[in-house]
């Protein structure tokens, strides 16, 4: 870094440092302070000449990369324009050395956390709220109810262990839950101890599946309704033949045999049983008919044939 940045001439430094919080609108101030806390330089400018010596930052990040929580600026405060409330901020910092490995200063960053919160924001969906969660399990950003209080759910004691964990359990407003618990690290920043937590209200993510359950109902009903009037379709197609050759058979039963049965074409079944009654019908009017008998007195007579059949 101290290649990069030239302890030796500080309006460079400068003219470097305002380009990227320019390029980088999120960090509010960016300077570089030399080992005994004086700021060499600073994007704009801002609190060149004075001492951090005294700030977290600073004092951290003179031996190691370091990230700094959720804090309010007394310092930048007196010199940003007026808000109407209090700005609040996320420090990064890093020391510098020289080429023999020499600290001899720091270089350190102040993000906005509006910037955080917008972004966060965007995140949201309806149904599904985006909580971040500090290592002591208080809500950084969420939902209005939850906004810095210290929960005790299990997404949140996860939180607090850094634990990756999905769960459904009940939260303090008495609603059942979805959510995922998932450590906010990366590989090249010091961590904040930060995790998010995703959530959704069971009933309202179960709506989804729901509708698809009732979509499948509906169709499976409709394709039965369909199935039913094609099997009663089927059923008739089916049964009015039989109907018919049943009507026939009861007629010559009766021995009403006046009346052709009717030929059944519809199904070889059906042209089968049509046939058989035509032959019984074609029987039936044969045996009621008479034949002449010559008696032993030389007589003829007419004697029914069916009593020639029972008679023999």
């Amino acid at each position: 870094m101290s290649r990069a940045l030239n302890l030796e001439d500080p309006a460079e430094i400068r003219r470097h440092l305002s380009f990227l919080s320019h390029v980088e609108p999120r960090y509010t101030w960016i300077g570089v302070a030399d080992a005994e806390g004086k700021v060499l330089a600073a994007s704009h400018g801002m609190l060149e000449g004075q001492s951090v010596a005294e700030q977290p930052w600073f004092r951290r990040g003179l031996n190691a990369a370091t990230a700094i929580d959720i804090h309010t600026s007394t310092i930048l405060e007196t010199i940003l324009p007026a808000s109407s409330e209090a700005r609040r901020f996320i420090n990064f910092s890093a020391p510098l050395k020289d080429p023999a490995g020499k600290h001899i200063g720091a270089l350190g960053t102040h993000l906005d956390w509006t910037w955080v919160k917008n972004n966060l924001a965007a995140f949201k969906s309806p149904g599904v709220d985006v909580l971040l969660v500090a290592r002591d399990q208080r809500v950084l950003f969420g939902p209005d109810d939850l906004q810095d209080e210290t929960l005790s759910v299990g997404a949140a004691i996860a939180a607090g262990q850094s634990v990756s964990i999905p769960l459904t359990e009940r939260w303090p407003d008495g609603k059942d839950y979805f959510t995922v618990t998932l450590p906010v690290q990366f590989d090249d920043m010091p961590g904040l101890g930060w995790s998010l937590i995703v959530r959704a209200d069971s009933a309202n993510a179960m709506e989804p599946t729901k509708a698809l359950i009732r979509s499948f109902w509906t169709m499976l009903g409709g394709g039965f309704l369909v199935a039913l009037e094609l099997l009663y379709g089927f059923a008739l197609w089916l049964s009015k033949p039989l109907a018919r050759i049943a009507n026939t058979a009861e007629q010559l039963a009766d021995g009403r045999s006046d009346q052709p049965p009717y030929e059944e074409t519809r199904y070889w079944e059906a042209s089968r049983l049509s046939a058989a009654l035509v032959r019984l019908q074609a029987q039936a009017m044969s045996d009621h008919q008479t034949t002449p008998v010559t008696t032993a007195g030389g007589d003829e007579t007419q004697v029914p044939r069916v009593r020639l059949v029972e008679a023999a």
